[in-house]
């Protein structure tokens, strides 16, 4: 692990050649200097940043998913690590992280499968064989520790409850969806507007519409249908897709707020709302 001064003269070398050249792909090792030095915040608003103008660039694809990993949000890893995949290939990095990332998730048999194929190919590379040696055993310990006996049905609610309290801990705050849902494939906006109409988070990359514009309209609309809606006894708002020539707006009311996203094209809304609404899912 480098050390701190080493790793604060990378950043600064790094910093002062993106100053230099914004569109310099040099964010990707900028971004990773601070994963390494515990900065997650600063690393994953640089990789974002830079993802935006270099999209097709897997290498910083890879960090990102280093970076949610690290930060415990492991779908987002699984999804950036995928991506990297897309654009240079599988390599042994990203198998390796895939691999790190399935067994965070509990998915301990494709985890296995992955790393027992990258460890006939290096049988001498020892992270592999760790990785190996522990997909195997949690798993053979989860069994061991499941309940036995006449106890079994309070030990499964205990169990329960530990799950649910992990998920809670992984759960996402409305910040944390703008930021995550700006990095999906399409996503060209995305915004958090609180209950009384003003914009708390705004993550925007579009370069045709104003950001703060669009959401001062898109918010006073959804004020107005919801109002009417409820009136005429439809009942509350859901959610709310308004289609344009290209782009599309996705809408959707939470218990706080609402959230606004942008999609430039509408062709890829599908598995965009599949995506965000497994975000939504955790939103706490």
């Amino acid at each position: 692990m480098p050390k701190t001064s080493e790793l604060d003269e990378r950043i600064s070398k790094c910093q002062k050649i993106l100053d230099e050249d914004p569109n310099s792909q040099i964010f990707a090792a900028l971004a990773e200097a601070y994963r390494k030095k515990g900065e997650l915040d600063k690393a994953f608003q640089v990789c974002q940043n830079g993802l935006r103008i270099h999209p097709s660039y897997g290498s910083a694809h890879l960090v990102m998913a280093k970076v949610n990993l690290d930060r415990g949000q492991y779908d987002w890893a699984e999804i950036e690590a995928q991506k990297a995949a897309e654009i240079d290939g599988y390599t042994r990095a990203v198998e390796l992280l895939l691999a790190e990332v399935y067994i965070y998730k509990g998915e301990f048999s494709a985890a296995i499968k992955m790393l027992k194929r990258l460890h006939e190919a290096d049988p001498q590379n020892t992270q592999i064989s760790k990785l190996l040696e522990i997909a195997r055993r949690l798993p053979e310990e989860q069994r061991q520790l499941a309940p036995q006996g006449p106890d079994a049905a309070a030990t499964q609610e205990e169990a329960m409850q530990e799950t649910a309290t992990k998920r809670v801990e992984t759960a996402l705050n409305s910040q944390a969806i703008v930021q995550a849902a700006i990095t999906l494939d399409g996503v060209a906006g995305s915004a958090f507007i609180e209950s009384d109409g003003a914009l708390r988070y705004l993550e925007w990359a579009s370069s045709v519409l104003d950001g703060r514009l669009v959401v001062n309209s898109m918010s006073q609309l959804v004020r107005q249908m919801g109002s009417e809606l409820v009136q005429t006894s439809f009942g509350n708002v859901e959610s709310m897709l308004i289609e344009c020539n290209k782009e599309c707006f996705y809408v959707v009311p939470a218990h706080n707020g609402t959230f606004l996203f942008l999609v430039d094209q509408v062709a890829r809304l599908g598995s965009f709302r599949m995506k965000v609404e497994g975000l939504l899912g955790r939103y706490q």
